[in-house]
């Protein structure tokens, strides 16, 4: 069953913050968004590449009124030894963000992702409102990697849906035009956009 629109199953995991050790639980976000993405190891080949371009792009996230977090089944002490790396030897460098442990994998069962027979977590990648309400959900394979740029454009679209009331058409970006979420009233969209 699909966790959108459900409540986002709760946690509360060793962390990786700002390279020290923290205890991280879905409440310390409260009146937040969240993007959590969970992916299969540390010291691999795609994850390293999502976690950068998250890292590189974290602003843009923070500005949105929501905060990245990253979720494996590797122990926190793993997450720092890989923060610790630099980049050009695979490494991570330092994350700007908290970079959670699911060492007991908890978390990637509660959210549906973990492959139990491999112990890692599928690319799974949530996007969790300000009142906890889980409004997005994208599961990838291993090999396939994330889009920053969607993902950022699925968090606007839900912020302008919650802000306006009004739905985000196919191919919507921030900043072009909504339409009204209703039989009579969504013409007016349909009139100017299809001629």
């Amino acid at each position: 069953m699909s966790l959108v629109g459900q409540k986002a199953p709760d946690f509360e995991l060793d962390a990786v913050v700002d390279s020290q050790f923290q205890r991280v639980k879905l409440s310390d976000y409260r009146g937040q968004y969240l993007i959590v993405f969970f992916y299969p190891m540390d010291f691999t080949f795609v994850c390293p590449t999502e976690i950068i371009a998250f890292a590189d792009r974290h602003q843009e996230f923070k500005r949105l009124n929501t905060e990245v977090l990253a979720v494996s089944v590797d122990s926190q002490y793993v997450h720092l030894a890989w923060q610790n790396t630099p980049r050009k030897e695979g490494g991570i460098g330092r994350v700007p963000f908290p970079h959670l442990s699911d060492l007991r994998r908890t978390m990637a069962r509660d959210y549906d992702v973990l492959i139990a027979d491999k112990g890692v977590a599928l690319r799974g990648l949530f996007i969790i409102d300000d009142e906890g309400i889980v409004q997005q959900v994208t599961i990838n394979n291993l090999g396939i990697g994330r889009s920053i740029d969607e993902t950022l454009r699925l968090l606007e679209a839900i912020q302008t849906v919650k802000r306006t009331g009004e739905v985000c058409p196919a191919n919507w970006h921030p900043g072009e035009d909504t339409m009204k979420g209703d039989p009579q009233a969504s013409h007016s969209y349909f009139e100017q956009h299809y001629k």
